[in-house]
Order: structure tokens, then sequence, then C-alpha cells
């Protein structure tokens, strides 16, 4: 089967001329530069920039994160009192969307496997581009580790274990998997919908994905840590050398970003707004 974002008659969503016009398309493309992706970016154009977006971004990510959660988990303090719960989701949430808004133009800030990979089975993101996003997410992740690391030293990786993620008190695996899975669809569904489609505001992307890291780690957070991202959670294991349950955190958030990528592309992206004519 032909690539859908490849040549004259493509027609997956990121290769259709865009509804919007003037400079507020996030679809338009130069000739002959790459494929279109997330944000406005350009698949392909050069992978050793976009490599070094991915790496970058998810350094970003995962020691913002992982930094605050290890503060709450040594009970650090700071402006008078220790983090809580509440400033890790934030921490989260507020990274991802710095990441977006900084990154999102050069290589579609992915910064996941899950959003690489839904992209990538609903022939919007080239499958031959998916090992250098991945390779170069984990990474970051694992800088981001070393980050956290260096930050508050030994007991950090000891004690707290670089604030990986397991699941919590006696949830089991199977349990926590489904639990990353729909966290995980969450968080990919927002960023199909903001991002891929030139109906959604574009302004809003940064915030939208964001909050959807947000909402998931709050309903995640007490029953399996809340990653909604695999490198998220390897990073910190691989360099804290605590791997349990590392399976929970590979197959649930792809398992839940294929599925909400599929129902995006197959489904509500075909609620066209009233109006239009773009058969398929």
């Amino acid at each position: 089967m032909a690539e859908r974002y490849e040549g004259e008659r493509g027609r997956g969503p990121l290769d259709r001329p865009s509804r919007s016009s003037g400079p507020r398309s996030r679809r338009s493309s130069t000739a002959g530069r790459g494929t279109r992706g997330l944000y406005g970016s350009q698949i392909g154009s050069n992978m050793a920039r976009a490599s070094v977006a991915e790496i970058v971004g998810s350094f970003i990510l995962v020691f913002t994160g992982t930094a605050a959660a290890t503060a709450a988990l040594l009970n650090r303090a700071t402006a008078g009192g220790p983090y809580d719960s509440l400033a890790v989701v934030l921490a989260f949430g507020l990274a991802l969307a710095a990441v977006v808004a900084a990154l999102g133009h050069v290589a579609g800030a992915h910064v996941n496997p899950a959003v690489t990979l839904g992209l990538a089975v609903t022939n919007n993101f080239p499958w031959r581009y998916v090992p250098a996003y991945i390779g170069a997410q984990l990474i970051g992740a694992i800088l981001g580790a070393i980050g956290t690391w260096i930050a508050f030293g030994d007991r950090a990786r000891e004690v707290a274990s670089l604030a990986a993620t397991y699941p919590v008190g006696d949830v089991g695996d199977f349990r926590a998997m489904i639990v990353e899975a729909l966290v995980t669809f969450i968080l990919v569904f927002v960023v199909v919908s903001v991002a891929t489609d030139d109906r959604a505001p574009a302004a809003a992307a940064p915030l939208a994905v964001g909050f959807a890291l947000a909402a998931g780690i709050f309903i995640a957070g007490p029953v399996t840590g809340g990653a909604l991202n695999p490198v998220r959670a390897l990073g910190p294991m691989i360099v804290s050398g605590n791997f349990t349950s590392a399976w929970v955190y590979i197959v649930g958030p792809i398992l839940g970003g294929v599925l909400a990528a599929v129902l995006y592309d197959r489904f509500v992206r075909q609620a066209d707004a009233p109006g239009t004519d773009d058969p398929e």
C-alpha cells in the first residue's frame, strides 16, 4: 500500500490542501523540503535537525518533570515548603506546552513514541523516520534523568529512582497497563486533533497538549505514577537501574496512543465542518 504522505495522489490529512488560507495555515509547505508534519513542521527536510529537536524536547520534558517529582519524593523545600503532587503535574504539563511552542514547528515535537507510532500507523508519519525519532526521544529522556541525578545527588537515584514510574501499592501490572493506555489515549487524541486538523486553532495547540498531559497525570498518578510516555518511564529506569514493570509503560501508552490516532483519523476527522466539501 502506498504511503499517504507521498506522491501527487497522497490523501492523508497532512497532505491535503489546507482549508484555511493566509499565514494562519499550519499545513503550508515548501516544495521539495519534506512532508508536512505536526504544528507546521517539515518531516524529513533535515533529519539531523529533527533528531536534535526531539532530543532537546524530550530532555526538557523529562528533566523538568522528574526533577519536580524527585524534589517531592525527597521532601525538598522550596519557597517555604516541599513540592506536592500538584507541583509535579504542573511541571510536566507546563514543560510539554513549552516544548510544543518552542520546537513544534521544527520537528513536530512528538517527544513521545506513542505519538510517533500513532501517526505512523495512520500513515501520517513516514515509517522510515520512526527509529530516528524514537531513538532521539529515548536519548533525551536518559539525559533528562541524568540531569535530575546531577541536580539532587545520589539520594535521587538510590531513594527516589529519579522519579521513575511504577505501579502504586497493590495495583497489578495489567491494571496499571490499562490505566496507562486510557490516559495516553486522552493525550494522543488531543495531540492529533489540534496538530493535524486545520479546523483547530493553531494558537491553542501548546496549551491543549500541556493540559491533556496534566489531566492524564492527575488521573493515573495515584495508580501508575502517570507516565503516558514510554521514554518518560524508561529514561529514569535506565539511569537508576530499576526496571520493575517496565513493560507496562511501553505497551500501555503505545496501545492507547495508536487507538487514539486511529479513532481520530478514521472517524472524528470525517465530521467535516458545515459547508465544506472534501470527499475522501
